[in-house]
C-alpha cells in the first residue's frame, strides 16, 4: 500500500460518517499550526506547510479542487510566512512576534483583493464546474485563506477575524463532502480563534502603528 493509498484510507466512523487518515492527520496539524499562531511562535509556519501537504491528500480524495487549491496556497503563503517571520525586526520583549491591529489602508486593502479574488476565481470555477461542483464556497475559501496568512505573515490581529470568516463557509461544506474530522475540528478552530484574537488585540495595544507601505516585516 503506497503511501497517499493509506492517507486516503479509512481511519475510523463518528456519527456514521468515515474520517480518512489524511482528513484527521492534516487538521490535527493545523490545529497544532493554530495555536503556535496564538503563542506567536515562529513554528507556526513549518506545522501550517505540513499541514497543507497533508490535506491536499484528503481533498483530492474529496473531488474538492478549490481545497486541493487552497491547501498548495497554504503550502506557498507558509513558506513566505515562515521567511518574513524569521526576517522580523519587530519583537516583543520575550521574543515572540510583535502584533497590531490593521491600518484602515491595510483593511481596505485585504477586503478589496478578497471580494475581487473571490470573483475572479468563483467565475473560473463557473465557467469549468469539473474544477469544483461548489465554486462560489470553493473560491471564497481559496481567497479568504490567503487573506487570513497575508495577515498573520504581518503579524495583524484581523487575521483571526479572516479566519474566523472562512470557517463560517468551511465547516457546513468539510461536512457536506465527507470530510467529517475537518468539521469537528473546526469546532475547536472557533474557540481558538475567539481567544487567540482577544490575546493579540490586548498585545496590540501596546504596539506602535507602523505605515501600510511599511515592508512585511512583522
Amino acid at each position: 500500500m503506497s503511501a497517499l493509498t493509506w492517507l486516503n484510507s479509512e481511519a475510523f466512523t463518528v456519527f456514521g460518517q468515515k474520517v480518512i487518515w489524511s482528513d484527521m492527520i492534516g487538521n490535527t496539524m493545523g490545529l497544532a499550526a493554530l495555536a503556535l499562531g496564538w503563542r506567536r511562535s515562529i513554528w507556526t509556519w513549518p506545522a501550517q506547510l505540513l499541514s497543507g501537504l497533508i490535506l491536499v491528500a484528503a481533498y483530492a480524495s474529496a473531488h474538492l479542487s478549490g481545497g486541493v487549491g487552497k491547501q498548495l496556497l497554504v503550502i506557498g503563503v507558509a513558506a513566505w510566512g515562515w521567511y518574513q517571520w524569521q526576517r522580523g525586526s519587530r519583537k516583543a520583549q520575550d521574543g515572540t512576534i510583535a502584533v497590531r491591529t490593521a491600518t484602515w489602508t491595510e483593511r481596505g486593502l485585504l477586503l478589496g483583493g478578497a471580494a475581487l479574488g473571490t470573483l475572479a476565481v468563483g467565475g473560473l470555477f463557473t465557467l469549468y464546474p469539473q474544477l469544483s461542483w461548489s465554486p462560489w464556497a470553493d473560491a471564497y475559501i481559496f481567497v479568504g485563506t490567503l487573506a487570513a496568512m497575508v495577515a498573520q505573515a504581518r503579524g495583524l490581529v484581523e487575521f483571526w477575524i479572516a479566519w474566523l470568516l472562512v470557517d463560517l463557509v468551511g465547516v457546513p461544506l468539510a461536512f457536506s463532502s465527507q470530510l467529517t474530522f475537518s468539521g469537528l475540528v473546526y469546532v475547536v478552530y472557533f474557540a481558538l480563534v475567539v481567544w487567540g484574537a482577544y490575546d493579540w488585540y490586548q498585545r496590540s495595544r501596546t504596539t506602535t502603528h507602523p505605515s501600510a507601505l511599511e515592508g512585511a516585516t512583522a
